[in-house]
């Protein structure tokens, strides 16, 4: 049974109680977690918990409604995180993360490395979904900031900004590629339309905002959750565009499937081929990391290393997914609060009063989006949700140009990115890889995730106005 499902059989709360009950669980989990430096793994299932029964759970149905959501969201970013951990160790250990921190350094100079790193992240990040993006980027980033010694923040927090923008704004991420459809617009006219609001977001967002940020907070030294760094001075490093075509593999082979897709929708190859099978199968991200997780550790590792194979490969991945343990469990836990929240039916309660506020369509679709990003945590749900509440209205306005459709599709990406907080389980990610404490993490990346939002809705409102 469906997790909002199992409430609502349960029983029905008042909105009232809806809204005291979402208020109360999130002041009880940052207080946690916060104040009484509580484990936030812990902290995170205790108060799902504890919402649960709030919201009209008995105690048979609690661990399906717990364990639903957590699973889902493990099943959704586990394997990206292994297979890109993987991928990360090997091309730091390799000295590839050195080669790459060599060439921007180079490139760029020591001031503009901050601006390489998040225009590097900007342009990996189109095809590729936030969760995998980041955490191949992270050898990257540690090696400069290690270069360099500088606090890691300075070099991750425009990166994390170019991340925000294209997960939230662009197709083929799923929230505006689901919203599109649902709207019933031209995917490519939302793409286009979406990539020109993404420069200046991302400009704003990253370089500026991440960086002033990062200057306002204290040293962060390198974390060792990719192992410890160590001088290769003296060691045959790879080769610059050996290091390049691992990583841009995974891109390509996305590109693959959305590309794909894009043709089975128009006819041109159909669905039920074994060409498409093909390309949607190597192009998912998951089978798109995993191929080339293991071409980087037969390129980078065996061959240099072809008389010690076999240990060595097992030490890579245990040091790999070793550290990450404790990140699985956090993101998956982020992803119990959000999913419990989700069910207490808060955000459908605060969207149906937006929507008989009589609101301007793409402010009703921005803030609904934001609404339900704040109530339930996923960017890709708040976005789709959203969607399926507006388009009953959008369909009664009937005179929509196809612009003003792409305009209203990028305003809910935009609201559905906005917030970010402690039940999105991104923000456990990051934070933790970054070293971020749960304050510092509200005072940085929620930051920079909510000027991405509400910068991208000012940009597509203003546009709107003049069509």
């Amino acid at each position: 049974m469906h997790l909002a499902q199992v409430i609502a059989d349960e029983a029905v709360r008042p909105a009232g109680a809806l809204i005291a009950i979402a208020v109360g669980a999130i002041a009880v989990l940052l207080f946690l977690i916060i104040k009484l430096k509580f484990h936030a793994f812990y902290s995170l299932i205790i108060v799902s918990v504890l919402t649960a029964f709030a919201a009209g759970v008995n105690v048979g149905d609690l661990l399906g409604v717990i364990q639903t959501p957590f699973g889902t969201t493990l099943g959704n970013v586990a394997l990206l995180i292994g297979f890109g951990a993987v991928l990360g160790r090997v091309i730091e250990i390799s000295g590839g993360a050195q080669v790459l921190a060599d060439s921007l350094i180079r490139r760029f100079g020591d001031k503009r490395a901050p601006f390489a790193l998040s225009l590097a992240s900007f342009l990996f990040a189109f095809p590729i979904f936030l969760d995998a993006g980041f955490i191949v980027m992270l050898p990257i980033i540690y090696q400069v900031a290690r270069r360099l010694k500088g606090s890691l923040l300075l070099y991750a927090l425009p990166a994390t900004g170019a991340f925000l923008t294209m997960h939230g704004l662009v197709p083929p991420h799923p929230g505006p590629t689901a919203a599109a459809g649902i709207v019933g617009v031209d995917v490519g006219l939302v793409v286009l339309v979406s990539v020109l609001v993404a420069i200046p977001v991302y400009l704003l967002s990253g370089p500026v905002v991440g960086t002033a940020i990062a200057k306002r907070m204290p040293h962060f030294a390198v974390p060792n959750l990719l192992g410890e760094a160590k001088d290769r001075s003296d060691e045959k490093l790879p080769s610059f565009w050996l290091v390049i075509f691992l990583l841009l593999l995974p891109l390509v082979l996305i590109f693959l499937n959305t590309g794909a897709a894009a043709l089975a929708t128009n006819g041109t190859i159909p669905d039920d081929t074994a060409v498409y099978a093909i390309l949607t199968t190597v192009g998912a991200t998951p089978i798109a990391l995993l191929i080339t997780s293991i071409l980087a550790i037969i390129l980078l590792i065996v061959v240099p290393n072809w008389g010690s194979v076999g240990k060595r490969m097992e030490d890579v991945v245990d040091d790999a997914l070793g550290p990450i343990a404790s990140i699985l469990l956090i993101t998956g836990a982020g992803g119990m609060f959000g999913g419990v929240l989700t069910a207490t039916g808060i955000g459908a309660v605060l969207a149906d009063g937006l929507n008989d506020l009589g609101l301007p369509l793409i402010v009703a679709a921005f803030a609904i989006a934001a609404i339900m990003r704040v109530a339930q945590g996923s960017a890709t749900v708040a976005t789709t949700t959203a969607a399926s509440l507006i388009a009953p209205a959008v369909a009664a306005a009937g005179d929509l140009s196809p612009l003003q459709l792409a305009l209203i599709v990028v305003a809910m990406g935009a609201g559905g990115i906005s917030l970010s907080h402690v039940n999105d389980s991104g923000f456990w990610l990051v934070s933790r890889f970054l070293g971020l404490s749960t304050k510092d993490a509200l005072k940085s990346w929620s930051v920079i995730s909510t000027v991405v939002g509400f910068s991208a809705f000012a940009i597509v409102g203003v546009v709107y106005l003049f069509t």
